[in-house]
């Protein structure tokens, strides 16, 4: 099976995707859109060139700030969310728990209620027009310490929102290590809020252990350096704690790994980790959730049968109930049946 068979195959499956920040699924035409509206000029070639080149993660992150910085009110939310929903139907997501990062956007001065209602209105209009289930988890952000990433909390619960659903923890990791947020994830969690959070990217298992052990994290992101460490990868398969897969990501910052068939994903499956498929920031990697599947495919020699597990962990390791999840089993039995 080639690419374009294989792309299209997997398109009529249904999907989830886990890790995915809202900022970065917006396209260069949208970005060239946010710039020209706040700055009311044109974005030169050179000025794409340059916030699309970094080569580790700080870079990256830096770039990300920058196209928050685009933004000239909460509105411009309505032309990434219509990004969003474009991304969601071209790679065939019929459900997606998606990062969102206030904290550069309220030191903008937007309101966090007005971004809400926003969010609310648009997740709404996107279900009733594709059928496609969007829920989010506020970054808190390691960047900003864990004063800041408190100050967000506390708006995520003075403002409820029925499509939040918890928090994450992104960022710069190594600027931020994980246990400094724990006062945060134990109110969160106590709250009833779910929480997810990036561990081993950009740092050894010891952030991974500290995100388990201090943050209670229900779901690792990225966790590549886990392979570092046979002790972590027994507690993850014995508690099979969802660690969200991101191989273009963990790739292009070469932190960990330089190529993508040396990502230990095929390590942690074949070890029986719970791992799930993600594209992480679309803009900035240049990948899709169809393009992820198919390196596991042709790259890191994934069955199609085992392509087939990849997608059902995905529901697996979501926030979905568990008859919620039994549907799309099901659906992704069927529809691999008529594929």
């Amino acid at each position: 099976m080639n690419k374009s068979e294989f792309k299209k195959f997997i398109l009529a499956v249904p999907k989830a995707e886990l890790h995915l920040h809202l900022e970065a699924v917006i396209s260069l035409d949208g970005v060239k859109k946010l710039y020209k509206n706040k700055f009311d000029k044109e974005m030169t070639e050179q000025e794409q060139v340059e916030l699309f080149s970094y080569d580790d993660l700080n870079g990256f992150i830096q770039s990300f700030l920058k196209i928050q910085g685009m933004y000239k009110t909460v509105q411009d939310f309505e032309l990434v969310f219509d990004e969003l929903e474009k991304y969601l139907v071209e790679n065939g997501i019929t459900y997606t728990e998606v990062f969102f990062a206030p904290s550069a956007f309220l030191k903008m001065g937007f309101s966090y209620a007005d971004m809400v209602q926003i969010f609310h209105k648009k997740i709404v209009e996107i279900k009733e027009k594709t059928g496609i289930i969007i829920k989010l988890l506020m970054d808190v952000s390691r960047t900003f310490g864990c004063e800041n990433a408190m100050k967000n909390y506390n708006l995520l619960k003075e403002f409820p929102c029925e499509d939040v659903i918890g928090i994450g923890l992104g960022g710069a990791e190594s600027k931020g290590p994980a246990k400094e947020f724990a006062p945060v994830y134990e109110q969160a969690l106590k709250d009833g809020f779910k929480a997810v959070a990036h561990a081993g990217e950009d740092v050894g298992p010891e952030s991974i252990w500290d995100a388990i052990n201090y943050l209670h994290a229900q779901r690792i992101g990225h966790g590549v350096t886990a392979i570092q460490d046979e002790k972590l990868m027994e507690e993850l398969k014995k508690t099979q704690l969802p660690i969200e897969i991101c191989i273009t990501s963990n790739t292009f910052t070469k932190k960990i790994v330089k190529e993508a068939n040396a990502h230990p994903v095929r390590t942690f499956f074949d070890k029986g980790l719970m791992v799930n498929i993600n594209t992480d920031d679309p803009v900035f990697f240049k990948t899709t959730l169809l393009d992820e599947l198919w390196i596991c495919h042709n790259d890191l020699n994934f069955s199609m049968q085992d392509i087939k597990t990849l997608i059902k962990n995905s529901f697996a390791s979501s926030f979905l109930s568990e008859e919620a999840k039994q549907y799309w089993y099901d659906k992704v039995d069927s529809a691999w049946k008529l594929a």
